[in-house]
């Protein structure tokens, strides 16, 4: 042992949420902190390409180090949701966590909201425990107020339809805009979330993945008390984003869609990207196929294959698509000058920090989010699953940085819609102001991470009082 102040960081096992875990594992780490982050894993999920890759994080960051947990035994569960999943792996992983806690002599534990309960071992064996907030602090107001509108309603949120819900510090959202494995109160993954809220009330603070200058009303609003559930004490928050991917670790592919965009011009570009999990059927591509080259603007798209209706395999790696079975015949050859497709991946951060990029068909994800702020690049926001519906409302009505794109509340986006709106962010005076509000939203951003910022401050009180002398420590 080195002396260092031991923070042991405990993700959930999507992959967005593990790299928000390892940036805050970086930035902790710089402030000469020791970090530990467990590693849990899904039952049906391969992780084989996961291993070079933590091992690539580690060597750059000697600081950082992981520890894996063996694989629990899921039992069947009555959810068609991988978030119910991911809760009962957390809660069946405890035995492992509490016996790794009780000889890492570890001062502090970080939880992703997924691993909440975790909270209750560090409680049991007087570690400090946090939770690390991956998404908008608007998502985290909804959610700390769930309990509140469960009390309030006996009826599911699938049940109230386009009825509009009251949260403190957010916009009003119809019911049908809440994440999917909310929408029934009998579901699992319902009744998981329903005790997130009491767990992060419980907690020494939560550390969001935001700026409080983005987020103000929602941040004061949560500070407040106002999201809490009665009875229940309102923890700190903390500020401390926007924490994005700093490089791309162990990444070899993706050369050439950057050697591509330095040959396009200024601003011209349209990236159409949608996370590690979004995909579209093929009658979805074909549409998103001829409304870009309807369109007449520059692209970058990434495709991946469309979903596969077994639901034994609907939570594997999709293999590479074919792209001559699924786009348009010729497509390639007709828009070989104005367009580039990729298959399956590109290193989305560096895309978006490309000057050539000018806007950013994104489905909403906060880290896609935050890299797109970071960048200054305007959104199209097509929202797919978990809490981006959410976020589209919070980009488009709270903070002006994105506009919707027409019909992704529908069965399928017509290409006359990709068309329109690709044509309206590059060329139109709409899209200009979104522009220019995108980048006074990146020029705050970057001021909040800089010495003294409001972002760097909060997070410097933060790990001030982890290096205090912990109370039987």
């Amino acid at each position: 042992m080195d002396g260092r102040k031991q923070v042991v960081l405990y993700p959930s096992p999507g992959m967005g949420h593990l790299v928000s875990m390892i940036e805050l594992g970086k930035v902790l780490a710089a402030r000469g902190l020791a970090i530990t982050i467990v590693i849990v894993s899904l039952p049906f999920v391969d992780t084989s390409a996961r291993g070079p890759f933590l091992a690539g994080v580690t060597a750059a960051n000697p600081s950082i180090s992981f520890h894996c947990f063996p694989q629990v035994e899921v039992p069947p569960l009555d959810s068609d949701h991988p978030e119910a999943v991911t809760y009962e792996v957390a809660g069946l992983s405890i035995p492992h966590l509490r016996g790794f806690l009780a000889g890492a002599s570890s001062a502090v534990l970080v939880v992703d909201f997924f691993c909440s309960i975790a909270l209750d071992v560090a409680a049991e064996l007087g570690v400090h425990g946090y939770c690390f907030f991956t998404s908008p602090a608007e998502a985290l107001a909804f959610f700390l107020y769930l309990p509140v509108l469960h009390a309030r309603s006996a009826a599911s949120f699938r049940e109230m339809g386009e009825e509009l819900v009251h949260v403190p510090g957010i916009p009003v959202l119809p019911a049908t805009h809440f994440p999917k494995p909310l929408m029934d109160r009998d579901d699992p993954a319902y009744i998981w979330s329903l005790r997130v809220s009491p767990d992060l009330c419980r907690s020494q603070g939560i550390i969001v993945n935001t700026f409080r200058s983005l987020e103000p009303r929602a941040v004061d609003a949560i500070s407040a008390g106002l999201c809490t559930p009665p009875g229940l004490p309102t923890p700190p928050v903390y500020c401390i984003g926007p924490l994005i991917k700093s490089e791309e670790v162990g990444v070899k592919r993706g050369h050439e869609c950057l050697a591509w965009l330095d040959m396009q011009p200024t601003a011209s570009v349209v990236f159409l990207c949608f996370g590690s999990l979004g995909v579209f059927d093929a009658r979805q591509i074909r549409e998103v196929a001829i409304g870009l080259e309807a369109s007449g603007k520059r692209f970058l798209w990434v495709v991946r294959s469309p979903p596969n209706d077994d639901p034994a395999k609907k939570f594997e790696e999709p293999p590479e698509p074919d792209l001559d079975a699924l786009l348009p015949e010729g497509f390639l050859e007709r828009t070989k000058g104005t367009g580039l497709v990729v298959k399956s991946w590109a290193p989305q951060r560096d895309v978006l920090a490309h000057g050539a990029v000018g806007g950013f068909v994104t489905h909403c994800g906060w880290n896609s989010v935050l890299e797109s702020v970071m960048a200054g690049v305007p959104m199209l926001a097509w929202p797919l699953y978990a809490e981006q519906r959410m976020n589209r409302v919070f980009l488009e009505e709270e903070l002006g940085l994105a506009v919707a794109m027409d019909g992704y509340d529908k069965e399928v986006v017509e290409a006359d819609q990709v068309a329109s709106k690709v044509r309206w962010l590059i060329d139109s005076d709409g899209g200009r102001v979104l522009r220019e509000r995108t980048t006074a939203a990146m020029r705050r951003a970057k001021e909040a991470l800089v010495e003294g910022g409001e972002s760097n401050l909060t997070l410097t009180r933060l790990v001030e009082g982890w290096m205090l002398p912990l109370r039987g420590q």
